[in-house]
């Protein structure tokens, strides 16, 4: 077989999704990652096959060049793996115009949203990339890198901090109406990335400030949404099966999974692709889904990920495949998350529930329990403080969401003398040397737990005054630490907490 770089001449035209070359650059996307690869570029390049438009995509890298000069050494092109059990099948979207590194160029980035050929502003940097406050929930302006894009205009280097600078750009020259479409797991994410760059603009000096703002009420809009579709890390392997389907060179192929969604609001200032023919679905309300997704899979995803990989499982499905992660998946999601979401109408609960687990049991897809369980600091946050205090309100101490946090912290920040695990040390969180720290400086596991609601920056302080809840959560890291992470759910699963005869002892006496 002879091999060839991907590029539009090279490349067989039975793989393509996207045939045409797009008639212009309409949309700017923040996060030049896989998941974005996978799942809105797909999405745009089956809409432009069906309706032909000015919807390519300029591609915005945060940091790292090495995609963003792949790409542009490939003409733009790469291959998404669609992996099962049952084989592969690749595409190739094709449905990028250009690329730019932020870090690189963050005057560009700027420069590119304020385009008024740009309509659309999609957004896919993670929980982390929006600079919230875990205790307001707004814009945190104790951020280094706030507070620099607060006091420098022009290069800008957080996501809000590009979208408002180009916003007021935009503002004080044409005017021309956009969307800000945040793809990422925030509960109601497009109120939130609203409101976060409204706090950004008011910090602006009048009468900047008040032309800015009166002109996104007229102009800009920013639809909540929902996206779910699982990408693991790339690898060779999947550059591989990409040589082998095309004949042709990837160096950059994308996996994922078969199963994708996206739900949208139906709000947009300046017109869209055809989204829906590639399956996207349009609502007045999309919180249901998104509660749907944040909780039942986020939440359910991220609890077997952290036992898991205390079990020195490798990948997602390694993991589910454990009887004891099984059993606490299943629990903590229809008795603890289930009865915090109202199912949209259309889904079946029971048909969603065992899609999920077929998801996760997808063995040839290979999700890595290192990968989902990063950043938990800023994901946990989404997915643990209204679905507990709703339980925690009623009088009943949520168990399995217990275990999710401690868990985490012995994954992240286990405590002296405790080995996690390679996949757990795999792990990459901001909070982990602040939350490694308290672990190190805590008298016993509840001090550090308490220390970790109240100072830890990663949850609301008010869960810190149930202090049933943070003993349990004590508990289970004791618990994890003597006897491991299947006794720990074991004791989860106990109709009434009895330790029995597992004797707990507080750190003081280690």
């Amino acid at each position: 077989m002879t091999e060839h770089p991907l590029s539009r001449r090279n490349v067989p035209a039975a793989a393509l999704i996207h045939r045409r070359v797009p008639e212009g650059t309409g949309i700017v996307h923040l996060g030049l990652g896989n998941f974005h690869r996978a799942h809105q570029a797909v999405y745009t390049a089956l809409a432009m096959e069906r309706e032909p438009g000015p919807w390519g995509i300029l591609g915005v890298a945060s940091r790292s060049s090495a995609v963003a000069d792949a790409m542009t050494a490939q003409d733009l092109l790469y291959s998404v793996v669609e992996i099962s059990p049952g084989g592969s099948r690749v595409s190739v979207p094709g449905s990028h115009t250009g690329t730019v590194v932020a870090e690189q160029d963050p005057e560009s980035v700027v420069h590119a949203i304020a385009d008024p050929a740009t309509k659309i502003v999609t957004i896919t940097v993670t929980e982390h990339g929006y600079t919230v406050s875990p205790e307001t929930g707004s814009l945190d302006l104790d951020s280094d890198a706030v507070r620099r894009d607060l006091a420098e205009s022009s290069t800008p280097r957080t996501t809000i901090g590009q979208i408002a600078r180009a916003l007021a750009l935009r503002a004080s020259t044409h005017g021309t109406p956009i969307t800000i479409l945040s793809c990422d797991n925030l509960l109601a994410n497009g109120r939130q990335t609203e409101r976060l760059v409204r706090e950004f603009v008011g910090t602006f000096r009048a009468p900047l400030r008040d032309e800015v703002l009166g002109w996104m009420d007229a102009s800009v809009t920013f639809p909540n949404s929902m996206v779910d579709r699982i990408v693991p890390s790339s690898s060779d392997r999947y550059n591989e099966t990409a040589l082998t389907h095309l004949g042709v060179r990837d160096t950059i192929a994308v996996p994922a999974e078969p199963f994708t969604m996206w739900v949208m609001e139906e709000k947009f200032a300046a017109g869209r692709p055809a989204w829906e023919h590639g399956g996207a679905l349009f609502t007045d309300d999309v919180e249901p889904y998104e509660l749907m997704k944040v909780r039942l899979l986020n939440g359910t995803h991220s609890l077997i990920a952290y036992l898991g990989a205390l079990d020195g499982c490798a990948t997602i499905p390694e993991s589910v495949a454990r009887p004891f992660v099984e059993d606490a998946a299943r629990r903590i999601l229809r008795d603890e998350y289930l009865p915090t979401v109202t199912v949209p109408e259309a889904v079946d609960t029971d048909d969603y529930i065992r899609q999920l687990f077929s998801r996760w049991s997808n063995t040839a897809l290979g999700h890595r329990t290192s990968q989902v369980g990063s950043d938990g600091s800023v994901k946990l946050a989404q997915r643990i403080p209204i679905p507990a205090l709703e339980h925690l309100g009623r009088g009943d101490v949520p168990q399995f969401l217990a275990l999710t946090v401690a868990a985490y912290l012995a994954c992240i920040a286990p405590l002296p003398g405790f080995e996690p695990g390679p996949h757990a040390r795999s792990m990459t969180d901001p909070a982990r040397p602040r939350l490694a720290g308290m672990a190190d400086n805590a008298a016993s596991t509840t001090e550090f737990v308490r220390s970790v609601f109240v100072d830890g920056g990663l949850f609301p302080s008010v869960l810190a005054t149930h202090t049933e809840f943070v003993s349990r959560i004590a508990d289970f890291v004791d618990i994890i630490v003597r006897h491991g992470p299947a006794v720990a759910a074991g004791e989860a699963s106990a109709p009434v907490p009895d330790l029995g005869a597992i004797t707990l002892q507080s750190r003081a006496t280690i």
